[in-house]
């Protein structure tokens, strides 16, 4: 019987995965389709549609924009996120608990409530829609993810390394700089490229709080309305390499970084 549960949990295994990458598959495929069409017979291979991509101003336009806010933002949030991190974990208090909730209570929101949120707020205060005010709608929503990230590697045995650092005469910030940061930088490096992957990809927040200078995500929207092309295709491709290769850089470094531990 231990065959049958082992073949039943690889079975399904198999289907799960079959599910969730055979679209992504069927996507990449027919990036390298020369029809005009992304449908079956599949001819080819050709980079015509990748081409095109690169040679269309707006599209490149839109992929810069989205990895220099991805950049930033991820940056801006890592740094929240570590800041709120260390001052819970080394500084008690009795509103620890209130802290907590509120540094993570973005996470419970859909973006779709805080960007409408952020666009009203925006008008009031007499902010136009721009690529800053969707960093900084991206750092709301990552904050919460690097924050959780972060403080779960800041452990007693740092503490420990911070006081063994203390003993020996170094302030509290020097402390901070040579010792925590050096080896919290596992946890900072995964919450950053994840935070990263996030704010790259996302499509809510940056289509109500931009107008002309779009992100990526924003401009394939765009293309699949003008129906489904082999272009969509390529430029769906290009967002899935980068946010698999941020994916596998994060977990190369926690890979190392437990091993490190």
């Amino acid at each position: 019987m231990r065959w049958l549960r082992h073949g039943i949990g690889w079975t399904w295994l198999a289907l799960g995965y079959t599910f969730v990458f055979l679209p992504v598959v069927v996507l990449v495929l027919f990036s390298f389709t020369s029809r005009d069409v992304p449908l079956p017979p599949f001819e080819g291979p050709s980079l015509e549609w990748y081409q095109r991509i690169f040679d269309n101003d707006r599209m490149v336009d839109a992929l810069v924009n989205s990895v220099v806010l991805a950049a930033v933002s991820s940056f801006v949030a890592t740094v929240l996120g570590f800041l709120g991190a260390y001052g819970i974990a080394r500084h008690r208090s009795r509103w620890e608990g209130v802290m907590r909730y509120v540094i993570m209570a973005p996470i419970t929101v859909s973006y779709l409530i805080v960007g409408i949120g952020l666009l009203v707020t925006f008008h009031v205060m007499g902010v136009p829609k721009s690529l800053w005010a969707v960093g900084v709608g991206h750092v709301v929503i990552n904050l919460p993810l690097c924050f959780s990230i972060i403080l779960a590697g800041l452990g007693e045995h740092q503490r420990n390394l911070e006081r063994a650092a203390q003993d020996l005469g170094a302030s509290e910030l020097a402390a901070l700089l040579r010792v925590t940061v050096p080896v919290s930088l596992p946890s900072i490096l995964a919450a950053y490229c994840l935070s990263f992957t996030l704010s790259w990809d996302e499509f809510i927040i940056a289509f109500l709080l931009t107008r002309f200078d779009v992100t990526l995500p924003v401009m394939l929207f765009e293309l699949l309305r003008g129906g489904s092309s082999p272009e969509l295709n390529a430029a769906g491709s290009v967002v899935f390499g980068i946010s698999m290769s941020v994916v596998l850089i994060a977990a190369a470094v926690a890979m190392i970084g437990r091993r490190r531990a």
